[in-house]
């Protein structure tokens, strides 16, 4: 479900890729690499059934690569 405060941040195989507003404020400065691994994961997982869960990493930008950024809009 996407709330009024959420914000797209990407696309993952055409579906759209959303964080809460106050996440974006802390992470707006990092490049989040979504990944899935075998196994279940504590919380953010796939269905149980697929025994699968989702990781993700994280590195800051760059100088240049947040220079390149789109402005993020909300509502």
């Amino acid at each position: 479900m996407i709330g009024s405060n959420d914000i797209c941040i990407g696309e993952i195989a055409g579906c759209k890729f959303y964080i809460a507003a106050d996440q974006f404020e802390y992470w707006k400065h990092t490049h989040l690499t979504l990944d899935v691994m075998a196994g279940r994961a504590a919380s953010f997982s796939l269905e149980s059934t697929l025994d699968m869960g989702f990781i993700i990493h994280s590195r800051l930008f760059t100088e240049e690569e947040l220079n390149d950024l789109e402005p993020v809009t909300t509502g």
